[in-house]
């Protein structure tokens, strides 16, 4: 069966899954996250298949997420470092781990969030950058000035029944 591609979707959701939906790569982003930069650490980390590393590896460094960085000439070998826009990525995956604890871990938390400076656990949640407004709850997805036809069709007000 053949993977249907979500990068040129309309949808920033379905674009987003384009770049990290696949598992192995929200866990090399998180160990990325963590320190690790090296082959060798990740593949340690996750217990993943060489082949397999390799392969999620450059599709991050494609997506734009990592950068590959030579650290040895003979033989060559690199460090992957998060760009900019992987590091964006952080609030996803905090939040992401914040909801995992709540909701799948009934034996407790493995992680715990928490700040820097002051060692107190932190619950993340996301705000209105504009306003501070938690949207938990509250948010309407209207479509924007690039939908097409068919973006703004599914994002239309219903009738009530």
């Amino acid at each position: 069966m053949q993977r249907t591609s979500f990068g040129q979707m309309p949808c920033p959701v379905a674009r987003s899954l384009e770049r990290v939906g696949e598992w192995w790569s929200i866990l090399i982003l998180r160990d990325a996250f963590y320190g690790l930069t090296r082959f060798d650490q990740f593949q340690s980390s996750l217990g993943i298949a060489p082949n397999m590393l390799t392969r999620r590896l450059k599709a991050l460094v494609e997506a734009g997420l990592l950068e590959r960085r030579l650290y040895q000439a003979r033989p060559p070998r690199h460090d992957y470092v998060l760009t900019a826009m992987g590091r964006d990525f952080r609030p996803v995956l905090w939040t992401l781990a914040a909801w995992g604890n709540r909701h799948l871990a009934p034996e407790g938390q493995s992680i715990v969030l928490t700040d820097p400076t002051t060692g107190a656990a932190i619950d993340p949640v996301v705000v209105d950058a504009r306003t501070g407004r938690p949207l938990s709850e509250g948010v309407r997805v209207v479509a924007g000035p690039a939908a097409d036809e068919r973006m703004r069709d599914r994002l239309a007000p219903r009738a009530a029944m």
